[in-house]
């Protein structure tokens, strides 16, 4: 019966290290549901509904995000510049996983007596 188990582990340890390489970290998943739940978001505006993330941490998740193909930037040539990003389909396509963990959390939260500051959540998305 150890074995079996210890197969499955060994068979999850895989994708659960791809998917923590993608959207690990304090601010991506935050930024999933901004551009989910927003559309076109420009940069600025990602800032302000995150709070208290720097530039340089904000500009850090987006280009990973790009890099792993879940947004897509676009920059515009003018003065002043501006960049807005969007989810990608591969982006969308995480949503109701994110959904259902997101369902998860409001239900131990409640539990827990712990109210939500969030006003745009992924929970009943889908």
């Amino acid at each position: 019966m150890k074995k079996a188990k210890d197969e499955r582990t060994e068979n999850l340890l895989c994708p659960i290290k791809y998917l923590t390489k993608v959207l690990g970290g304090r601010w991506k998943l935050p930024i999933l549901c901004i551009l989910e739940t927003g559309g076109t978001v420009r940069f600025g505006q990602i800032k302000k509904k995150l709070g208290n993330v720097s530039n340089v941490m904000l500009s850090q998740s987006l280009r990973e995000l790009e890099h792993d193909g879940i947004i897509t930037r676009h920059q515009y040539n003018e003065v002043p510049p501006h960049v807005d990003y969007t989810i990608t389909k591969k982006g969308k396509s995480l949503i109701p996983a994110l959904a259902m963990l997101g369902d998860w959390a409001k239900e131990c939260m409640k539990k827990e007596n712990i109210e939500s500051e969030c006003k745009e959540c992924l929970s009943g998305i889908s």
